[in-house]
């Protein structure tokens, strides 16, 4: 019992600690953007602001366009989403039940590719995106990014769906259901966890990609946030630490509340994406 007690207490000590860590940045900014231009001037600076302040965030708004950057952020993003759940599912569906050469010759290009680093795609890309006008534009930038999640979204939808009996679908095919209704009405209800935790994924990862939003997106209207974020650091790399604080904590807290809201749903849909048949 003696042991017990103690290696549960290291295990409590552990995830304390784990959880310290990762909390550690988002602490860190909320912070900063309480603080005075003093205290974050000050020689030895404190973890609490001693005089809280919305200074920051005030000045954040009236120097950049972050309103108008997170409303650019959150079209791409929901669009985003929604694009790769509606094609990755009937292609996840394919590849898992059609165990072929080709569906395997394709579930094994879906890892390599995620091996593939963004400097290496975004010339081809942006060639591809000029030649259909679409630079410049919040349209190219959801292809971009739809074509970017696609492999991981496959990946977690294909174990979702071989979870899924196939003894269900072969009844619906008995009662006169042909494969799109076996789809939509049979196996898509089941696979909610997996499409909730899929669109989840895609959605976070638009929302902080930077580099491709960077390259292919030049009018300061149609620029989203962690685009306008880098425009609190001058020329010279020094930053406005404070409105850049308040702008960047600002700008994780969309990511925070939609975890926060679905963590059971993708807790589920993980796990149950790692199972293999």
């Amino acid at each position: 019992m003696r042991i017990s007690r103690r290696t549960r207490a290291g295990q409590y000590a552990a995830l304390l600690a784990y959880l310290l860590f990762l909390a550690f940045p988002f602490l860190w900014l909320l912070s900063t953007a309480l603080k005075s231009p003093r205290e974050l001037g000050a020689l030895h600076p404190s973890w609490i602001p001693r005089h809280p302040t919305l200074d920051n965030v005030r000045q954040a708004f009236a120097e950049q366009p972050l309103a108008h950057a997170a409303l650019n952020s959150l079209l791409v993003a929901l669009a985003t989403a929604l694009v790769a759940v509606l094609v990755a599912t009937p292609m996840a569906y394919v590849m898992a039940r059609r165990r072929t050469r080709l569906a395997r010759a394709a579930t094994g290009w879906v890892v390599v590719s995620q091996a593939f680093p963004f400097v290496l795609v975004i010339i081809p890309l942006f060639l591809v995106l000029k030649h259909l006008r679409l630079v410049d534009s919040l349209t190219g930038l959801v292809l971009v990014y739809v074509v970017w999640a696609l492999p991981f979204a496959l990946w977690m939808l294909v174990g979702h769906v071989r979870a899924v009996p196939a003894e269900l679908e072969e009844a619906a095919a008995v009662d006169g259901a042909g494969r799109l209704r076996t789809l939509v009405s049979v196996t898509a209800p089941l696979l909610a966890p997996g499409i909730a935790a899929t669109a989840l994924f895609a959605f976070v990862t638009a929302w902080n990609e930077f580099f491709f939003a960077l390259v292919l997106l030049k009018s300061p209207g149609k620029q989203t946030v962690p685009v306008v974020l880098t425009h609190f650091i001058g020329a010279e790399g020094v930053a406005d630490l404070g409105p850049l604080a308040a702008a960047a904590f600002l700008a994780t807290l969309p990511s925070v509340a939609l975890f926060a809201l679905l963590q059971r749903r993708i807790t589920s849909g993980l796990l149950a994406g790692a199972v293999k048949s």
